[in-house]
């Protein structure tokens, strides 16, 4: 059993059933709105500036993904960004290939120096590239790094963007106020499906909308997905990535509080 406290949080996420606004990208949209969905929230995937302020205006908090950008999206981004701040709900940034190009980077940056994020969903490369070390990205996807330098790239991406920081992985680690979670579990079949980083960000806006806290939200929302994947990759049964993509959103849905405090794996590092 878990030690983190309060994994029964998962219960008042569905009671509340939040809006979450999601600006996310092409790839992704649709099992991004599923899966909060199966997990008891309510998501709505505004992409016009002309609604979009109104939208996050309304919703419990707001998640930017940049996977497919262009000066429109980064543009749309900042908006919701400093709307959320003025409504004072939670914003996750899931700052995609982040050290793809320069111009991604940059307009990243940017984004985060104007409305530091609530929480900040990363891969290591994505990490990496947002620390400077900008040789080890690798397009969207950023696996690899042995336990410690992915608990002190965590750590140290908390410390510059002021934020909670959840580096998503073999292991994830959450770090917020110099303390660093370690959540183990999960499924190496997330690898063969498009989106489920994406879909961990929308986890964390869910959570974020009931949790006293970012960095309490980052944990649930990794430990809920490790969970999920674990359980999914067990109900797929060996058939290959397409029926555990299908098993995600059913243990999504299935998945109860206490079967989350049992199987939860979560220490403090």
């Amino acid at each position: 059993m878990s030690p983190f406290p309060d994994l029964a949080i998962l219960d008042r996420l569905r009671a509340a059933r939040p809006l979450i606004h999601c600006v996310s990208n092409i790839v992704a949209a649709n099992d991004c709105a599923n899966v909060l969905l199966a997990a008891g929230a309510s998501p709505m995937m505004a992409q016009c500036a002309l609604e979009a302020e109104a939208v996050t205006a309304a919703s419990r908090a707001t998640v930017l993904n940049t996977g497919t950008p262009d000066e429109g999206r980064f543009g749309l981004c900042r908006l919701l960004a400093r709307c959320a701040g003025k409504q004072g709900h939670p914003v996750v940034l899931d700052p995609v290939g982040v050290g793809t190009s320069p111009w991604r980077l940059s307009e990243v940056r940017a984004l985060l120096e104007e409305t530091p994020p609530a929480i900040l969903r990363v891969n290591l490369g994505e990490a990496l590239a947002l620390l400077g070390d900008s040789g080890r990205e690798q397009g969207v996807d950023g696996g690899g790094g042995d336990p410690a330098s992915r608990r002190a790239s965590a750590l140290a991406l908390a410390e510059r963007c002021r934020c909670a920081v959840l580096l998503s992985g073999p292991e994830d680690h959450a770090a917020w106020d110099g303390r660093v979670y370690r959540i183990e579990g999960g499924s190496a079949l997330t690898g063969y499906v498009t989106g489920s980083g994406c879909m961990l960000s929308v986890l964390c806006g869910a959570f974020a909308a009931v949790a006293d806290t970012p960095g309490e939200a980052a944990v649930l929302a990794s430990a809920f997905w490790k969970t999920c994947a674990r359980r999914a990759e067990q109900s797929a049964g060996g058939r290959g990535p397409g029926s555990f993509r299908a098993a995600l959103m059913d243990a999504a849905y299935t998945l109860t509080a206490r079967d989350l405090a049992e199987e939860a794996r979560i220490t403090t590092v």
